[in-house]
């Protein structure tokens, strides 16, 4: 039988040379499963009731969102009524427009031929009209029936009529801004201080 090398060495006394040591390595952590116990835990199950974390945002967004649109619901409520609210100004404007030029129509055909002013008349009977005085020329015995309330003054399109009283009173029939003048005879003289004769302001005087 053949004897190795190996063993012819070891008979004469030689040791046999010792094999390194294998340093061991940890093994590394395999790779759970679905579901495995080394999985990591998602965030639902870190939860009560495995809810997800963005739950409550959804939620409070929801509210905001539901907020936004009844917030605009009544600001659309509110614009269309304010919008009605100008519409209805404006019809009722051009009314009123619409009747006051009717009623100033009526009264220029119902004053044809019915002025009293007189081309001689050589006073001037002042008096209070749109919170301004204004005056109007008369004769003598005219300016006596007008502070007796005989007569009175109609305002049309600027220019001041002396009528008759009854004929002032149908005309504020049809247009009560019209009446410019109308005296009354039973009220003190004190109360109308531009009826005395003594008291006319002069013709010449700039208002």
């Amino acid at each position: 039988m053949t004897i190795s090398l190996r063993d012819q060495l070891l008979g004469l006394g030689f040791k046999d040379t010792p094999k390194p040591k294998r340093e061991e390595r940890p093994k590394p952590q395999a790779q759970q499963s679905k579901g495995g116990q080394g999985a990591r835990p998602n965030a639902s199950a870190a939860r009560p009731g495995g809810h997800k974390a963005r739950g409550p945002a959804k939620g409070a967004r929801a509210a905001r969102t539901r907020e936004d649109i009844d917030l605009a619901k009544a600001y659309a409520i509110r614009a269309q009524k304010e919008k009605d609210e100008r519409i209805e100004a404006e019809r009722i404007k051009q009314e009123e427009a619409r009747k006051r030029r009717e009623a100033k129509a009526r009264l220029a055909e119902f004053l044809v031929g019915k002025a009293l002013n007189a081309s001689e008349a050589e006073h001037v009977r002042h008096f209070e009209y749109g919170g301004k005085i204004k005056r109007i020329h008369v004769t003598a015995d005219q300016l006596k029936a007008l502070n007796a309330g005989s007569l009175g003054v109609v305002q049309q399109d600027g220019r001041y009529l002396l009528v008759e009283s009854d004929t002032l009173a149908q005309a504020e029939a049809i247009f009560p801004a019209a009446v410019a003048l109308r005296v009354d005879p039973d009220a003190p003289v004190e109360a109308d201080p531009y009826a005395d004769p003594r008291y006319q302001v002069p013709d010449d005087l700039v208002w």
